[in-house]
């Protein structure tokens, strides 16, 4: 198992793949305006979907750089409709990922 945890999200896409499932579903990273992190995973047709997840957050998100630099790191996780979904400060995207990895994990 990787101590890496964008290299284990990799690998839990790569498992979820089966020749359906990513023409339809995925991961998807992208960058906030604020600055920061948009993850989004699909769960549906994932041993994930349907599991109960507790929204957590980390630090407060921040309007803007500056801010950002007096207050530090931040993620919101929670799960949208089938779509677990990870907010996060600039420099939090593996970090972030951990709330992820670990839920998955301690469902398995």
């Amino acid at each position: 198992m990787s101590d890496d945890n964008l290299d284990w999200l990799s690998q839990w896409y790569l498992a979820q793949c089966n020749t359906d499932w990513e023409h339809s579903y995925g991961v998807k990273i992208d960058t906030l305006d604020n600055p920061g992190w948009l993850i989004k995973i699909d769960l549906i047709n994932t041993d994930m979907h349907g599991r109960v997840f507790e929204p957590i957050k980390h630090g407060e998100p921040c309007d803007d750089l500056e801010e950002w630099r007096q207050t530090g790191s931040w993620w919101d996780a929670r799960i949208e409709g089938d779509i677990f979904t990870i907010a996060c400060g600039p420099l939090d995207l593996s970090a972030s990922v951990i709330v992820f990895r670990r839920w998955v994990e301690a469902s398995a």
